[in-house]
């Protein structure tokens, strides 16, 4: 059975199973033990943010768990539970016409609903994880249900507990999401500003329709197109450095993209990979984003093994000129 993933690599599992609801997960769950048990289990999404390095030997599980249901509502924010297959931008876009605001600056985002909780997706200065009130999931083990509030799951960057010690233990099946009535825009990150000055609108009368088209806008000069060139989206998380660290660099580089962070200072992974020569290179049929360094693409007709070779020549390049560790996003199967 052949697997969607969005670099296009051509992959097969020995069985994809989906589901849309969790009596349909746990029906597949029965299935799976008894007919798969000695075969790993692999829970995707749309394949997104998935580097497949070969055939995968196991089990596929896939949600298609829909519907978005208003759960509660004050006079300045609702709680809206969302199902795991859910596409996040077409909720994200359902959500503004309904005037609950908070995710404008996540617009375009590949991915399901459920993979946003487990990957924390962030861009533009907002992660999942402020506006995540819960998530809830099935155990595959025995198909017990779970819920997680927002500070049990463990958010970082890029990062959970659903990627960490839960990982391959539950499907995620719904996620509740707490969103304001009241359109605040976050701007201060990425050269927004700028963006809304060149398209000739006013940061005081913005909405949140012309915040989400800028966005789609930005991203879409930057990445490339999935169906056209396979990609990932970004490949590397930006790495976070010591403040001294980044007071070094800066000497040297006064111009480097550099952003506060929790523990040091956040440096733009795709400004270090352009520094260290690669932007726009090929190594086979795998390359560099000629237009977002961050971006590592499929030329046509490359395996997971060309992308990961070219990953850890990047790596290799950029810990020798700036003595900094690239983190992969991309989750390698």
């Amino acid at each position: 059975m052949k697997i969607e993933n969005t670099f296009g690599i051509n992959v097969k599992a020995r069985a994809l199973i989906t589901y849309d609801s969790e009596e349909a997960l746990r029906e597949a769950l029965a299935v799976i033990h008894e007919k798969y048990a000695d075969l790993p289990l692999l829970l995707i999404g749309c394949g997104s943010n998935l580097l497949f390095l070969s055939d995968y030997r196991g089990v596929i599980l896939k949600s298609e768990i829909k519907g978005i249901l208003l759960k509660d509502e004050t006079a300045d924010e609702v709680l809206v539970e969302v199902g795991s297959g859910e596409i996040c931008d077409d909720f994200i876009a359902q959500a503004i016409r309904r005037g609950w605001y908070g995710m404008e600056n996540l617009s375009l985002i590949p991915g399901q609903i459920g993979a946003a909780a487990v990957q924390n997706i962030g861009a533009y200065g907002v992660e999942a994880c402020n506006i995540i009130d819960e998530v809830r999931g099935i155990s595959l083990a025995d198909g017990t249900e779970h819920t997680w509030k927002c500070t049990e799951c463990g958010y970082d960057y890029r990062q959970s507990i659903f990627k960490e010690k839960l990982w391959g233990k539950y499907a995620i099946t719904r996620v509740i999401f707490r969103l304001s009535k009241h359109f605040v825009p976050k701007l201060h990150y990425g050269g927004l500003i700028k963006a809304i000055e060149q398209a000739g609108l006013s940061e005081s009368t913005l909405t949140a329709e012309q915040l989400r088209q800028i966005i789609i806008g930005i991203r879409r000069a930057k990445l490339p197109d999935p169906a056209e060139q396979g990609n990932a989206g970004s490949f590397f998380k930006n790495p976070i450095v010591s403040e001294e660290k980044a007071k070094q660099m800066l000497k040297e580089y006064p111009d480097m993209p550099h952003y506060p962070a929790s523990e040091g200072v956040k440096l733009a992974a795709g400004w270090l990979i352009e520094q260290a020569g690669w932007k726009g290179k090929s190594l086979g049929p795998a390359a560099v984003h000629d237009r977002q360094a961050l971006v590592l693409v499929n030329r046509g007709g490359a395996t997971g093994r060309d992308i990961q070779r070219l990953c850890e020549a990047i790596k290799q390049d950029v810990a020798d000129k700036f003595g900094i560790e690239l983190e992969p996003e991309v989750n390698f199967i």
